[in-house]
């Protein structure tokens, strides 16, 4: 008889948004995304921080506030883009589970990369200008959004 209580397929890809989200050095935001084909296959899988090649030790302001050139929003390459941007092959038809709904610089390079369908854990800057950019692009174009529904179900990195 087969084990009853395993997760299902959106607790494990929502699980590895979230583990991939612990790779970030962002001492604020640690966001993951995992991107899926329609086999239930991990196509990329990708988390917020400095582009490859600038070091985020040296290089990196990880400010929030101040002059632009030294803030963080001037550098940092968002989970959603780096999942896409990592992807050995195309995620056209694909569904991205992530742990933050997209920004809408984000959204823009969603639906250009053909993407139909966003699973999200939080939605903490839902009603601000930029997140009613996104909506407004993932709704014009048929991108599918639903936040993630928790099952109470905790995951342990422990075995």
């Amino acid at each position: 008889m087969k084990r009853e209580n395993y997760i299902s397929w959106e607790e494990y890809f929502m699980g590895i948004a979230i583990l991939s989200a612990e790779r970030s050095k962002d001492p604020n935001s640690q966001v993951g995304a995992c991107i899926v084909d329609k086999n239930n296959r991990i196509v990329s899988l990708g988390y917020n921080g400095a582009p490859t090649g600038f070091s985020d030790d040296n290089d990196m302001p990880w400010e929030r506030e101040g002059d632009f050139l030294n803030t963080k929003y001037a550098y940092v390459c968002h989970s959603e883009l780096n999942a896409i941007l990592n992807s050995p092959r195309s995620v056209k038809g694909c569904v991205m589970y992530v742990t933050l709904f997209p920004c809408n610089e984000c959204a823009k390079a969603i639906v250009q990369s053909g993407i139909t369908e966003i699973v999200y854990l939080s939605d903490k800057y839902d009603k601000t200008e930029g997140n009613i950019v996104s909506k407004k692009i993932f709704d014009t174009c048929g991108i599918i959004y639903r936040q993630y529904e928790r099952k109470g179900k905790s995951l342990n990195m422990e075995l």
